[in-house]
C-alpha cells in the first residue's frame, strides 16, 4: 500500500457548487454576553420556511436556510417518488415573498393518499418520511463499482478544509456530491435531509450520473439519509458521523456501501465492504490539524 499525502487547504474552484459562508440573508448578527459576562457578536444561521408545491397540491412546509430553492424542491419530490423517471418538468418558479416553490409536470399528479401516510423521522429540521417510500427500494440496484480507500481519506481532508457555513455559525449539515476523489457539489441546510434534497435536484437539472458518484455528509447515518442515497441511485455513503441500526440494516439490503466514523485515519465500514479497495496504509494517512476538524454533527 502507498502513503498519501494529504491537502492543507481546499481550493474552492475545485467545486461545481461550493458553500458561500457571506452569502447574504444566510446568517445575521446577534449580539449576547459570554462566560465573562462580556458582550460579544456571533454569526448565527437563518431559518426560514419555504413550502413546496407540486403543480396545484401543496406536499410540504420545509424549514430551510433559503439558498437554492428549486434544487430543495425537486430533490424532495424526485426522493419521496412524487417526480417519476420519466416525467416532463415544465416549470420551475420560486415565489422570494411567498417563500414557495410550484413544481409543473406535463402529467397530472395527485398524492392526496400518500400525504396522508407521512411519518416523522429522527432528522433535524422535522425531517419527513412517506410511508411507501420503502416500496420504492423493492427494484434498486446499485452498481459494483470500486471505491479507492485513497478517494475517500482525500474526500474526507479536502471537504473538512473547505470554508462553510458550518465553520462560520455552526449549527448546520452538509452533504457533499463526489467522484473518485473529487467533491462536486457541497451543499449545506439545517436538515442533513434538506442538504441530500438539494444534491438530488442538482442532479436532476443537469443529467448528472450517479453510479460513479460518492456522497459524503456531515450528520448520522440514518434510514432516511440510507432511503434517499438508494433512491438516487449513488452506491457509497460516508460520514464523519455514527449510523442508526435501522440505517444499516437498509443498507445491507439494498447493496449500499455504508461508511462511517470517519476521522482522520479511522473509518468503519458496515455495509457494502466489497467495494473497497484497500490501496493506502492508513498510518501514512496526514492527521487533520485540529483548526480544521468538524464537529460531529448529531
Amino acid at each position: 500500500m502507498k502513503g498519501l499525502q494529504l491537502v492543507t487547504e481546499t481550493d474552492v474552484s475545485d467545486y461545481v457548487i461550493a458553500p458561500d459562508p457571506g452569502a447574504a440573508r444566510l446568517t445575521r448578527a446577534v449580539e449576547g454576553v459570554d462566560q465573562n459576562g462580556e458582550v460579544s457578536q456571533i454569526s448565527v444561521v437563518e431559518e426560514r420556511p419555504l413550502t413546496i408545491f407540486l403543480n396545484a397540491q401543496e406536499i410540504v412546509t420545509a424549514m430551510t436556510i433559503g439558498d437554492y430553492p428549486e434544487y430543495l424542491a425537486l430533490g424532495f419530490l424526485r426522493n419521496q417518488g412524487m417526480l417519476l423517471a420519466g416525467d416532463e418538468i415544465t416549470r420551475v418558479d420560486y415565489d422570494d415573498d411567498l417563500e414557495t416553490v410550484v413544481v409543473r409536470t406535463a402529467r397530472a399528479t395527485s398524492y392526496e393518499d400518500k400525504l396522508k401516510k407521512k411519518t416523522r423521522t429522527s432528522g433535524c429540521a422535522v425531517g419527513t418520511v412517506f410511508g411507501d417510500m420503502m416500496e420504492g427500494l423493492e427494484g434498486v440496484q446499485l452498481p459494483q463499482v470500486q471505491v479507492r480507500t485513497s478517494w475517500l481519506y482525500e474526500l474526507a481532508a479536502k471537504i473538512n478544509r473547505t470554508p462553510s457555513l458550518y465553520l462560520e455559525a455552526g449549527a448546520i449539515h452538509g452533504t457533499v456530491l463526489c467522484r473518485e476523489n473529487r467533491p462536486l457539489v457541497y451543499m449545506e441546510d439545517v436538515g442533513r435531509h434538506n442538504a441530500v434534497d438539494k444534491i438530488a435536484g442538482w442532479m436532476l437539472s443537469e443529467g448528472a450520473t450517479a453510479a460513479d458518484k460518492i456522497l459524503y455528509t456531515t450528520g448520522r447515518l440514518t434510514s432516511e439519509m440510507v432511503i434517499k442515497t438508494a433512491m438516487m441511485g449513488i452506491p457509497v455513503l460516508a460520514s464523519r458521523s455514527g449510523f442508526t441500526a435501522w440505517g444499516v440494516e437498509i443498507a445491507r439490503e439494498v447493496g449500499l456501501t455504508l461508511i462511517g466514523r470517519m476521522r482522520g485515519q479511522r473509518f468503519v465500514c458496515l455495509s457494502g465492504e466489497e467495494r473497497l479497495v484497500r490501496d493506502v496504509d492508513p498510518s501514512t494517512v496526514v492527521a487533520e490539524d485540529r483548526k480544521h476538524r468538524r464537529k460531529s454533527s448529531q
